[in-house]
């Protein structure tokens, strides 16, 4: 039976999704922290991002997003550095961009992640940095803050840059391992 693309979108919502949105976004937070690499004013190339993938290849988008815009929210209060809900909200349309995997047919935890599906996650974590940190983050950071944009376009930039290398470098790599994993536990295999 195949799912509509709603409920792809949506992902199935029980216990072990709760539980799983809960942790990452712990984690996220935590990680946003602590598990980065300071590039230019509050903007990090972090760890964090993994979370997210994690997220998005075993629940989807709407858990990922939900994932990574309350993980920014808990970094906000971990960090001390007051809330800021123009990055939350970006963080979370981010997370919403990369948990599309099973809209376009990867199904990580049916075994499939194929080199098309890494071309598709590649441009839609591009274009999702861009939607989030290059226009919704800027745009809330002047409705919300009535801030100069100087310093949150150039937060902005690094942002994208950094959270692409992470959901790239590190995203690609781990989403084939965890396909393949998934792809050994339930005897698939693939045709030529």
């Amino acid at each position: 039976m195949k799912e509509s693309k709603w409920k792809q979108f949506l992902g199935v919502w029980n216990t072990k999704t709760i539980v799983g949105v809960a942790i990452g976004a712990a984690l996220f937070g935590v990680l946003m922290v602590f598990g980065g690499i300071k590039i230019f004013s509050n903007t990090s190339l972090t760890s964090a991002m993994v979370v997210v993938v994690v997220v998005a290849a075993l629940f989807g988008p709407v858990p990922a997003a939900l994932t990574a815009g309350i993980g920014n929210v808990i970094a906000d209060l971990i960090g001390g550095w007051g809330f800021w809900f123009d990055w939350s909200f970006g963080n979370l349309v981010l997370g919403l961009f990369v948990g599309l995997l099973p809209l376009y047919g990867a199904k990580i935890s049916e075994g499939i992640f194929t080199v098309k599906h890494a071309i598709i996650y590649v441009i839609t974590c591009i274009v999702g940095n861009i939607v989030a940190f290059g226009l919704v983050t800027p745009l809330l950071t002047s409705l919300f803050y009535s801030q100069e944009l100087a310093i949150t376009w150039l937060q902005a930039a690094s942002a994208i840059v950094s959270n692409g290398v992470v959901l790239i470098v590190i995203g690609i790599p781990f989403l084939f391992l965890l396909a393949k994993r998934n792809a050994s536990k339930t005897n698939l295999k693939k045709e030529d």
